[in-house]
């Protein structure tokens, strides 16, 4: 990288700003190095590397350490990135509560809450990031929202659950208000991100993940990338048709979803066991298919259902692997093994069924993710 400056004033504040950026890049990937590393990793001059440590230790990016190992001649001196000077916020709507939870740039979460999510989406999610980061606002660098439906360049449709059925600019809303990149993507895609981060697609590059709950979504890794289609709406396999319809609604609750999602399989537990609705339909489901015929016969049916969802998205997209989220991630072993037999005697290629294994914190491990990808250093003041 030239260290000449440009004649426009303009051009001399980018090129600087360039510059200071190649370091702060260089430190976030060494995390520990001397100045003469930075000017090696940069092609910096050794006068250029000097004033913008100076800059950035003073704002707390990188901390001295002292001398490092004796190498010969003079020791260097050692500068480490810090960090928390880069925090980060992952928001979940998770109707009717909201959780939000601060990160460093290492993905250490440093601050976490959950509270009742109010009618206006924009105004809580604002006040509860400005409120969890408190004094340390001025480093915070991006923000990563999950919402339960479709998101398409940070606008949100197809989310009843949270009031919204035609498109909003939640994103745009909230990076007008904080003044930091904000990524906002559907909560399954999330959740897809964060098994593959920190669960039980760690060890693979391509997955698809199945949540069921209210709703059922898909979210789809391919290539180690999530992929979200030509409008943001890949997965919703919730509005798979059933029985060959093809009429359009626009309530946001598919076809499939309102036949096999919890909400419908709890409605069957109790009337085969009548009483209060259980915290655990599936689970309970297992239960109850152990001894009674009925269960068993319904509990066939929602295995049924379940392979071929995964069998219709495996025959497209081969992904190798499927988690299982949410309430169907609390099938018994017995049921699991079921359902694995039901996909490998069908699909064109082995598929392995297994349990995602994060839980609810699959979505935080995922927007934390997003929102370390979305942050960029702020430039600094001329």
């Amino acid at each position: 990288m030239s260290d000449k400056a440009p004649t426009s004033p303009v051009s001399r504040e980018r090129s600087r700003e360039i510059k200071r950026l190649s370091v702060i890049l260089a430190a976030r990937q060494a995390r520990r190095l001397s100045r003469v590393d930075l000017a090696e990793m940069t092609g910096l001059s050794a006068a250029t590397v000097t004033a913008l440590v100076r800059e950035l230790v003073a704002e707390g990016y990188l901390i001295e350490r002292g001398p490092g190992a004796p190498t010969t001649g003079r020791p260097r001196e050692m500068l480490e990135f810090n960090p928390r000077a880069e925090l980060v916020a992952a928001v979940s709507l998770e109707p009717p509560r909201i959780s939000c939870e601060i990160a460093d740039s290492e993905g250490a979460v440093i601050a976490h809450r959950v509270a009742r999510l109010g009618a206006n989406v924009v105004e809580t999610v604002c006040e509860f990031v400005l409120d969890l980061v408190g004094d340390n606002l001025p480093s915070l660098r991006g923000v990563a929202i999950a919402v339960p439906g479709v998101s398409t360049n940070g606008a949100v449709r197809l989310a009843p659950s949270v009031g919204l059925v035609e498109a909003w600019p939640i994103g745009e809303s909230v990076q007008r208000r904080l003044g930091v990149p904000v990524v906002v993507d559907n909560d399954v895609n999330l959740m897809a991100a964060g098994e593959c981060v920190a669960g039980a697609g760690a060890d693979v590059a391509n997955l698809l993940l199945i949540h069921v709950a209210e709703g059922i979504g898909a979210g789809l890794v391919l290539d180690g990338k999530v992929r979200r289609g030509a409008s943001g709406a890949a997965g919703e396999v919730g509005f798979l048709p059933l029985g060959g319809t093809t009429e359009r609604r626009y309530s946001g609750v598919g076809d499939f979803e309102a036949r096999w999602s919890v909400n419908a399989i709890a409605e069957r537990v109790v009337a085969l066991n009548p009483g209060r609705r259980p915290e655990s339909p599936v689970r309970e489901l297992s239960r109850l298919a152990a001894t009674s015929a009925p269960a068993r016969e319904y509990l066939d049916e929602v295995l049924g259902a379940w392979a071929g969802l995964i069998l219709s998205c495996a025959c497209v997209v081969d992904p190798g692997l499927v988690l299982l989220s949410g309430a169907a991630a609390e099938l018994d072993d017995a049921a699991l093994d079921q359902l694995q037999t039901l996909v490998s005697a069908r699909t064109p290629a082995p598929t392995e069924v297994r349990r995602a294994t994060l839980g609810d914190q699959a979505v935080l491990h995922g927007a934390i993710s997003y929102a370390l990808s979305a942050a960029v250093p702020r430039p600094s003041l001329p």
